[in-house]
């Protein structure tokens, strides 16, 4: 598991008013670090994404729907996050969602990759779960 202290900017990339990136504290930090449920799906991914970032499996277990959750999370040895860009955030219902994002990432050996997803996220119990996506 990796660190990242709470003052440096936040893995998911989101800028806020000024534009200047987010600090993880005021960002995923809020949900990666403590039991505060993230407020919808967008932001639910784009923890998930930092949570991926910083090696964080109990994290992605707790997010994922249990009807689609693995037994565990491995990360990939000396992979080397290059970013997140979220596409779209769709409502489709009061508690349904989806967001489409790209994500890039460089592995220990090899060309740099994409992940390109629409992902979809159910809210139970006042709480957002990743529950599949589909690659693009």
């Amino acid at each position: 598991m990796k660190t990242l202290a709470l003052d440096k900017p936040c893995p998911c990339g989101r800028v806020g008013a000024k534009p200047k990136a987010l600090a993880y504290s005021e960002c995923c930090g809020r949900w990666i670090e403590t039991d505060t449920p993230a407020p919808d799906a967008e932001s639910l991914m784009r923890s998930r994404y930092g949570a991926f970032v910083l090696e964080r499996e109990a994290y992605l277990l707790s997010t994922w729907h249990p009807g689609n959750r693995p037994g565990g999370v491995e990360f990939e040895p000396g992979v080397k996050w290059l970013g997140l860009d979220v596409r779209s955030h769709t409502l489709r219902g009061a508690d349904h969602a989806q967001v489409e994002f790209v994500a890039r990432q460089k592995p220990a050996t090899g060309a740099a990759v994409r992940l390109h997803e629409r992902s979809r996220f159910v809210r139970e119990n006042g709480r957002w779960l990743y529950v599949d996506g589909d690659a693009l």
